[in-house]
């Protein structure tokens, strides 16, 4: 019988690239792969706030425990799990920012918590950002709907996307690696083109 395995998670309202096993051997494989730090994932994020200018990659190494205060979510701590993000510039708007996130460890929610803690949340994260849509009228001055329209949000999930992932190719005596590329979906297309026409970045 055919059963797909899943052999890693991302978070509710994130799009993208998702590994999944078609067999058992296939899985104990890749899961093995991700112990061993053999399987590479980039994620874009769309965050509030203009990260500051670095050359290259900027690491964030801070350790993250479950909240006690608050089931389900994560925080800074010094007694948790060493949590390691690398972080690039992508693109540039006036206000926000996209960034290119490599998780090195695998952390519940790592990143949104990595990029919080550095004072630059996801631009939608109601759990630990400030909102739980993006509206046009938000972004563009002057904006109005039509009178008597209800302004319908230009994205209302999470503005992260598993944009690649790379991984050891589990056929037989192969020592190659795949790499699998998800494009952006429509909604955060849509959110990206909208900030460079009304949010270019500031000279």
């Amino acid at each position: 019988e055919f059963r797909p395995r899943l052999v890693h998670r991302i978070d509710k309202g994130t799009s993208g690239c998702v590994l999944v096993a078609k067999t058992l051997e296939c899985e104990r494989v890749l899961r093995a792969a991700f112990d061993e730090g053999r399987v590479g994932k980039r994620y874009l994020a769309l965050v509030e706030g203009e990260y500051p200018e670095s050359e290259g990659w900027d690491i964030i190494d801070r350790p993250l425990a479950p909240d006690p205060r608050r089931t389900g979510r994560m925080q800074v701590s010094e007694s948790g799990k060493p949590s390691r993000t690398r972080i690039e510039v992508a693109e540039r708007f006036a206000g926000f920012t996209l960034l290119r996130c490599e998780p090195v460890t695998g952390r519940t929610h790592q990143i949104r918590v990595h990029l919080a803690s550095e004072g630059f949340p996801l631009a939608v994260d109601p759990l630990y950002g400030h909102r739980d849509a993006m509206l046009l009228s938000e972004l563009k001055r002057g904006y109005r709907p039509k009178p008597g329209a209800v302004e319908r949000p230009l994205i209302d999930r999470l503005t992260l996307h598993a944009h690649t992932i790379c991984f050891p190719d589990t056929g037989e005596g192969s020592n190659q690696s795949i790499t699998v590329e998800a494009p952006l979906p429509k909604d955060y297309s849509r959110v990206c083109t909208q900030l460079s026409k009304v949010r270019p970045p500031k000279s």
